[in-house]
């Protein structure tokens, strides 16, 4: 395609060079580029991409995207814009061939539980017979095709790529998690949702937003993408998103008047149940996910696929069809008499709705071993401490992903909000040493929450990763095979 043609859609500052030339390639990644490429410098966090334009010429990019000059060879044509990341967003999209824009995509924002809702919502588009492409967290899926996910919503030439190669094997409904980060850093423009969900908002990612208003805000930006919305109105957040909504609303919630709600709710270690109300339509659905906040998952994931005209037997039967999420209130299979869950609570609120889960049906104690990730929002590490501490009988402060700080600085960040409390607690800075503290002290009845980790089978330490799966380390603690 002529490089020409790539930036119809560009508010180009100006050009310097030819702009007939044929672009094969497109990256941001300098260590990628092959000739005749088209190279975009972006300014991340660490690096700043135009510092490596050159290198990226050298490689055989023969024209550059840019916002500020650069020395570069004469027969490299320059293209100044006042946003890079816009204008890859709009360039990867052309370049792909507009790959996603006869395809109804459902994107989900909010604090918690984005990806529990787009595993329902992709459960139940294929019971209503679609071919869905999932784009989150823990993975990136086509049909039951798994590929690796480097990051919640990927960079948005990635993403353009993605949507290309969902295209080419024939997906007919896309549903994907949307950071805040991601709507924030442009990964998403040019994207148009059919559907876009809110969950919740709570404090989190206060190490990139400035303020929980700038937080909020940028979750905001989804809407204005959306031909339609789905909104938790029992959500603050979501009342104030609901009077701004450009496209058709749809409310969902429990508390308050809503055109889907729930009844009847009950909540066991297994799962859950509850009647489902879908505008005059209304039918029982057994969840395999316990918590309250999975019925708010769930009822997040219906309103979506409603409004996309899906039927409500085929809601009831992909919400019934999902047997869980990875690391997402995971009940493991001890064999011991007391039980074992891993959860990806890393936020204040995500972990107080995992611990309340858990109080409402453990016979003995609630033992929590949990962390907080380094350069991270360092504000809820305290908050963190008070809300294991309020809801645990007992807690073991242990390190997460530390990333470069040092793992007992972030624990004695956490230990003031446990004292506020009161609530017994040790400290043990290596992961595997807390995990098999917990297990030994475990008795009959007892529920220890894994919190934190959930999916990932990491765990980040100054500038290596090593290996680190709970499930596997708890079935060596066991001398289980598997758990």
């Amino acid at each position: 395609m002529l490089l020409k043609e790539l930036l119809r859609e560009i508010d180009v500052s100006r050009i310097e060079g030819d702009a007939d030339k044929q672009i094969d390639a497109i990256y941001y990644d300098s260590r990628k580029v092959t000739p005749n490429s088209l190279f975009f410098c972006i300014e991340g966090f660490r690096f700043d991409g135009h510092d490596f334009a050159g290198e990226a010429v050298a490689k055989g990019a023969h024209a550059v995207v840019l916002h500020k000059d650069v020395p570069l060879p004469q027969h490299v044509t320059k293209v100044f814009v006042e946003d890079t990341r816009l204008a890859m967003a709009l360039i990867s999209r052309a370049f792909y061939g507009y790959p996603a824009q006869d395809i109804p995509i459902v994107g989900v924002t909010g604090t918690n539980g984005k990806t529990t809702v787009t595993y329902l919502v992709k459960s139940i588009l294929e019971e209503a017979g679609k071919k869905v492409g999932l784009i989150g967290t823990i993975a990136n899926m086509i049909g039951s095709k798994v590929l690796p996910a480097e990051r919640t919503t990927p960079e948005s030439m990635d993403l353009q790529r993605l949507f290309k190669d969902m295209r080419d094997e024939g997906v007919n409904a896309i549903v994907m998690e949307v950071s805040s980060h991601s709507l924030s850093l442009k990964r998403v423009a040019g994207v148009q949702f059919e559907v876009g969900v809110f969950t919740n908002l709570t404090q989190d990612h206060l190490d990139f937003h400035r303020t929980f208003e700038e937080y909020r805000e940028a979750k905001a930006k989804l809407f204005l993408q959306s031909r339609q919305a789905a909104i938790n109105i029992d959500d603050e957040a979501g009342r104030m998103y609901a009077e701004r909504v450009q496209g058709r609303l749809w409310t969902y919630g429990i508390s308050r008047a809503a055109q889907v709600f729930a009844r009847d709710i009950e909540i066991t270690l297994k799962g859950v149940s509850f009647e489902l109300f879908l505008q005059g339509e209304s039918c029982q659905v057994n969840l395999n996910i316990p918590g309250l906040f999975s019925v708010y998952n769930a009822l997040a994931a219906a309103t979506a696929c409603h409004a996309l005209g899906v039927s409500a037997g085929c809601i009831k039967a992909g919400l019934e069809k999902v047997k869980g999420v990875p690391g997402r209130f995971e009940l493991l299979d001890t064999g011991t008499e007391y039980s074992v869950i891993i959860d990806y609570a890393h936020t204040p609120d995500g972990l107080e709705n995992v611990l309340k889960t858990a109080r409402d049906f453990t016979k003995g104690r609630v033992i929590t071993v949990f962390g907080c990730g380094g350069d991270r929002d360092p504000s809820k590490r305290p908050i963190m401490g008070e809300v294991a501490g309020k809801y645990s009988d007992f807690c073991v402060i242990t390190s997460d992903n530390p990333r470069s700080e040092e793992p007992m600085a972030i624990i004695q960040q956490i230990i003031p909000g446990v004292q506020k409390t009161a609530c017994p607690y040790v400290v043990i800075e290596d992961r595997r040493e807390a995990i098999a503290y917990a297990l030994n002290h475990g008795r009959p009845g007892d529920v220890i929450i894994l919190a934190g980790k959930g999916h990932e089978t990491y765990q980040i330490l100054k500038n290596k990763v090593i290996h680190f799966d709970e499930r596997e380390v708890v079935a060596e603690l066991l001398g289980r095979e598997k758990v």
